[in-house]
């Protein structure tokens, strides 16, 4: 066995461990990855990684999983990267399987779920502070504080899935217009591959023709989770703004009660947030029987993931030269703000269907301040709404 493949198998060992204990999100991913990968391994240097985290801050898709993916493209290439990406998925999909397969069969027996009753105002709480956290990161000026709130109200008023990239395309064209204000760097000429964003329109577009034609359920869940993965920009907390007004808005594929027990167990789970697609594309199935619900949730998981990754593998070559133009790097301030109003508006939709009561409120408020002003991990909070879920 040669010392590159030696050194391969290490890293995919490295990217499991960091799979089954990284809780927190995008930004607490980033902190582990310098721990583990930068300062313990040497496999780059921290600046590297810094920009590696700024393109796919840039790009569509899962941050924190585009980051991972795209030093595995580094390291060995398309066939390591795609290893990564699975190494680092496949337990919070599992985990959020097992969890949707569970629900459905405690409804299919008619058993109970109050135990979960504290959870669904906990995951308000959650998203509160992913908005309040994302607003502080992101909103540096009056013109992204502007956009943030129009956002916010257009998303939560209008609750449609085709408003959000509209949204985004008109926020990042408000700030691009600043370009002057970035300093000017000498640029060369950027040499194109567009084998990786031809694979991605091919998908798109096959995706798309089969659901509409056939109007079979697993193309379209597997097509509207590669649409939504080809718009989302800024993480997990951006995401549940479109799943919730798309899957139980607008399509009524959940519950409101389903979606918000969801995303409050996968808080819980290590890796990467938007394995809470695999819960959704799970229940959506459901009607197909457990194998059905296994199919939705790779269908889902495969559909919210690949976009990020074909992206990440067609812009990474061109990189460098891109983030030299200052229109690019100006447009990201309107792309960012409009993504902090997208979870504030995720709070507010969130926050309608639960029933107003003192147990809620409390829950809310208390999750909310647990996590702003203790270090008490996440899974130890919903384990405990839980427990408190069982007792009363």
């Amino acid at each position: 066995m040669t010392i590159k493949r030696i050194r391969y198998i290490i890293f995919l060992r490295d990217v499991f461990i960091l799979s089954i204990s990284a809780f927190g999100g995008p930004q607490v991913h980033f902190a582990l990855f310098i721990k583990h990968l930068v300062t313990k391994r040497g496999y780059l240097t921290e600046n590297e990684l810094i920009e590696l985290n700024a393109l796919c801050n840039f790009l569509p898709g899962p941050t924190s999983t585009q980051t991972i993916t795209a030093l595995g493209f580094r390291l060995g290439g398309p066939g390591l990267a795609y290893l990564t990406l699975l190494v680092w998925v496949f337990p919070a999909m599992s985990v959020m399987t097992a969890f949707a397969i569970l629900i459905s069969h405690f409804q299919a027996s008619e058993i109970s779920i109050g135990f979960t009753r504290f959870i669904q105002p906990m995951a308000v709480g959650f998203i509160s502070y992913a908005s309040l956290v994302i607003t502080r990161k992101v909103v540096k000026s009056y013109e992204g504080a502007g956009i943030m709130i129009i956002s916010a109200i257009a998303c939560y008023m209008l609750k449609s899935p085709y408003v959000f990239p509209v949204i985004m395309f008109v926020s990042a064209s408000i700030t691009a217009i600043k370009f002057k204000s970035q300093p000017v760097e000498e640029k060369d000429r950027l040499k194109i591959d567009w084998s990786n964003f031809l694979l991605w329109a091919g998908v798109f577009i096959l995706a798309a023709l089969l659901g509409h034609f056939t109007k079979a359920l697993p193309f379209r869940i597997f097509e509207n989770f590669y649409r939504n993965g080809s718009l989302i920009f800024g993480g997990g907390q951006v995401l549940i703004p479109l799943l919730y007004t798309e899957f139980v808005e607008f399509k009524k594929y959940l519950s409101s009660e389903e979606f918000l027990t969801g995303y409050a167990a996968v808080q819980a789970v290590p890796g990467p947030v938007f394995s809470f697609t695999s819960y959704i594309g799970a229940l959506s199935m459901r009607e197909y029987g457990e194998s059905g619900e296994i199919l939705g949730s790779i269908l889902a998981t495969a559909g919210i993931f690949l976009p990020g990754t074909f992206f990440i593998f067609f812009v990474i070559r061109f990189w460098e030269g891109l983030k030299k133009y200052r229109v690019i790097r100006a447009s990201l301030e309107g792309i960012s703000a409009a993504s902090a109003g997208m979870v504030i508006a995720a709070a507010f939709l969130m926050f309608d269907p639960v029933e107003a009561n003192l147990p809620n409120t409390f829950m809310i408020i208390g999750s909310f301040m647990l996590l702003m002003y203790t270090r008490i991990p996440p899974p130890f909070i919903i384990l405990a709404g839980l427990l408190a879920g069982l007792l009363f």
